[in-house]
């Protein structure tokens, strides 16, 4: 593998562990559209029994627009996405990463992790960058 290579592997790897923390900030903090932005138009995001499988853009957003209806994520709810411990395998234009993560609540007065659990995430490389193409959540 020549040097070249070695670069666009790291600058592949970067950008990938960057999407998946933007992710979970958007999700906490951000607008829709911003957070929608992050998907493929085909994208799938798979809840598991708590919250469903999404699958689209529309489908997405009305599951974001669910979440935070109920407080459960977004601006005002005071939970936050810890991710952490995230391995990522770039395949050419498909990118793989398996990360941990804790679900915080109350972060405005004592924060405590109501869950802990395993993203399973495929990312794919798009003019815009690296989108969310699937992502399933398995509860630890």
């Amino acid at each position: 593998m020549g040097l070249e290579d070695q670069l666009q592997r790291v600058a592949d790897d970067l950008e990938v562990r960057n999407a998946v923390a933007r992710i979970a900030q958007l999700s906490d903090e951000g607008g829709l559209d911003d957070y929608l932005a992050m998907f493929t138009d085909d994208a799938v995001w798979d809840g598991g029994s708590v919250f469903g499988v999404r699958k689209g853009h529309a489908d997405i957003l009305a599951g974001a627009k669910e979440r935070r209806a109920a407080g459960t994520s977004g601006p005002g709810s005071h939970n936050r996405h810890v991710i952490t411990t995230s391995a990522v395998r770039v395949e050419g234009d498909v990118a793989r990463v398996r990360s941990y993560f804790l679900f915080y609540v109350e972060c405005d007065k004592t924060p405590s992790a109501r869950v802990v659990g395993v993203y399973q995430d495929e990312f794919r490389r798009s003019k815009a960058g690296w989108k969310l193409a699937r992502r399933v959540i398995e509860k630890a």
